[in-house]
């Protein structure tokens, strides 16, 4: 059975979608703010490892936790539920503008927009 990460095209596809995900956040007036001192090459770096991680292209995340991550952005910029959300938007726009499948949109809707990754991020 093959991972969602290799049902979305593997790496190839991941550097695209992210490539694609951050021209969509830095032009969202919602969300544009919380990248303004971000250095955007090694965020997206970590997006694609992220990525490849939550959809099964790789075993271990190197990376910080959720929680530790965003917890700065929750305590001294005020991320919340709202830019959660506008974030999920330019993802789920990104995956429709590359022709990703529906049902594939489905579980990666699935996986980084679960309650349990939301609460993560947002220090619930």
């Amino acid at each position: 059975m093959s991972t969602l990460y290799e049902k979305l095209g593997g790496a190839t596809a991941v550097d695209l979608a992210v490539e694609k995900f951050y021209e969509k956040v830095l032009a969202d007036e919602r969300v544009q703010h919380f990248f303004a001192h971000t250095d955007m090459q090694q965020q997206k770096h970590h997006q694609k490892e992220f990525m490849t991680y939550a959809f099964g292209g790789a075993q271990h995340w190197n990376g910080r936790p959720m929680r530790d991550a965003h917890k700065q952005l929750v305590a001294e910029m005020g991320l919340t539920d709202s830019h959660f959300n506008a974030i999920a938007e330019n993802l789920v726009a990104t995956l429709v503008e590359l022709e990703v499948p529906q049902v594939l949109i489905d579980e990666v809707v699935q996986i980084v927009g679960s309650k349990s990754h939301r609460d993560d991020v947002l220090n619930r």
